[in-house]
């Protein structure tokens, strides 16, 4: 995906020479592909999650590690929260699963 972007960022900045209309366009594309592209490291690290200690512990090394296991912790936390709910809304289905799963 980031090859293409690239390389349509490329056609647009030379297309530019002729219409400076394109550079725009090619600047709003890596700007989209930056935000929502890669993940949405930015935009899930900004979203505050409950966890104030493990922010805080985070001071110092990659910018991107801490924010990336923080959205990481925050899905297995969910689903962890889902499958408890659909344990004890559901206990013969879940009960059964568990039988087909160990034997």
């Amino acid at each position: 995906m980031g090859t293409i972007v690239l390389s349509g960022t490329v056609v647009l900045v030379i297309l530019g020479f002729g219409n400076h209309t394109w550079w725009l366009v090619a600047v709003a594309l890596l700007f989209v592909y930056m935000q929502y592209g890669r993940g949405g490291a930015s935009a899930s690290s900004s979203g505050g999650s409950g966890g104030g200690s493990s922010g805080a512990s985070s001071g110092g090394g990659s910018g991107a590690a801490p924010g990336s296991y923080r959205a990481y912790r925050a899905r297995r936390d969910k689903q962890a929260r889902w499958d408890r709910r659909y344990r004890r809304e559901r206990p013969l289905e879940s009960r059964r699963q568990a039988r087909e799963r160990n034997g």
